[in-house]
């Protein structure tokens, strides 16, 4: 896991990864209204999440971060 989410609190992490869902909605509809962002920004934000994801699932878990 990357530093920059293990030594996020599960709170900022939660936070973080809202702000990434409304970015993603809002690349979602940009596309349906025509108005497509860049090629590389869906994949960039898909996988942020899941590595947000990740440090959250890892840390209720107790694992190793």
């Amino acid at each position: 896991m990357s530093n920059e989410y293990a030594n996020k609190t599960p709170e900022q992490l939660n936070e973080e990864l809202l702000k990434l869902r409304r970015e993603q909605f809002n690349l979602r509809m940009a596309a349906a209204a025509g108005q497509p962002a860049k090629p590389d920004q869906h994949g960039k934000v898909r996988k942020t999440i899941a590595r947000i994801k990740t440090a959250l699932s890892q840390k209720r878990v107790g694992g190793k971060v």
